[in-house]
């Protein structure tokens, strides 16, 4: 318990991920509606969309519109994901909106990475080295580094830490080669294989090999050990997370026939702040918007606290009745 951080860092990925695995039939103005919605709870961090071809994921087709249509609230960090030039280029047209960094990524899963961007492990690399290059060129800094499928995969079963551990050592050479320093690296369960004992020791172990690195966590909820994923984090220090509000989306390429969104964003919250970790968060508002997002889709999402709120009310109600018996 001694590692608990103080404050954790949040990142809300739910108009991107959640709505890459959506009907195509949302309004862009429901889209934006949300991201405005979110922007008002304390949240530093919100990625609004993906730059991808609308063929591989329709969802994402009015990307462009919807970065145009949001109002951007002082303080708040608005980022977007591409995984190639051309998404690049797209959203540079947006930068005067958008906080632009680069990253660099790698998939543990030949088989996942093949099905989700079409390139073999190798061309992988070369596609890193040849953007690390391009962010170069652009004058865009390069802040983090990006392991899929980190703990299983659907496609080829588990994924053998040491195995993790040399493909964080090459994306570091690539990173050096390039001189950029990583600020961050980030361990994604993008198929939800971990358990909480599987996350403790891979961030053991990385930490144990790479120490300077700030380590972040991007759970899915599929099987539901997304919270309790969350919480071995926690308790081995990890301060940095991605979340989607509701539970919202899920990868549509990971052969899940209801695959579940990250680690709900509200449920992390409620978590951190019953145990004393700051968030920044209003945890209230966050869960008014977590029923907006499920009125937007219009299905039930699967985040448990915007069921049963927050204990704020039922606290106070309590202490009201203990002074009216007193």
């Amino acid at each position: 318990m001694s590692d608990l951080p103080s404050r954790i860092r949040i990142n809300e990925e739910g108009p991107r991920e959640g709505f890459q695995i959506e009907s195509p039939s949302i309004a862009t103005s429901r889209k934006i509606a949300l991201i405005d919605a979110l922007s008002d709870t304390g949240l530093r961090q919100i990625q609004v969309v993906s730059f991808v071809p609308p063929k591989n994921v329709p969802g994402m087709a009015d990307a462009d519109e919807v970065v145009a249509g949001f109002t951007p609230r002082p303080g708040v960090s608005y980022t977007a994901l591409w995984l190639n030039e051309r998404g690049l280029e797209r959203a540079l047209r947006s930068q005067h909106k958008l906080d632009l960094f680069g990253s660099i990524s790698a998939t543990m899963s030949p088989a996942f990475l093949r099905r989700n961007q079409n390139r073999s492990v190798e061309e992988d690399f070369a596609a890193q080295r040849a953007m690390l290059a391009t962010y170069r060129a652009r004058g865009l800094p390069v802040r983090k580094a990006v392991i899929a499928a980190a703990f299983g995969c659907n496609f080829e079963g588990a994924i053998a830490p040491a195995a993790v551990l040399d493909v964080i050592q090459r994306l570091l050479d690539l990173a050096e080669e390039a001189q950029v320093t990583l600020e961050d690296l980030t361990l994604a369960d993008t198929m939800a294989w971990a358990t909480p004992l599987a996350v403790q020791r891979l961030i053991g172990l990385v930490r144990e090999r790479f120490p300077d690195l700030r380590l972040s966590l991007h759970l899915h909820d599929t099987r539901g050990m997304g919270i309790a994923n969350a919480w071995a984090g926690l308790q081995m220090g990890v301060d940095s997370f991605d979340g989607t509000v509701a539970g919202l989306g899920g990868c549509p390429f990971a052969a899940h026939s209801g695959a579940a969104g990250n680690v709900c964003t509200e449920d992390l919250v409620f978590l951190c702040h019953e145990i004393g970790i700051e968030t920044g968060i209003d945890l209230d508002k966050l869960l008014e918007v977590a029923m907006l997002a499920e009125d937007i889709v219009g299905h039930p999402l699967p985040g448990s606290v915007k069921g049963g709120g927050s204990l704020t009310r039922f606290r106070a109600g309590a202490n009201r009745t203990a002074t009216t018996t007193s």
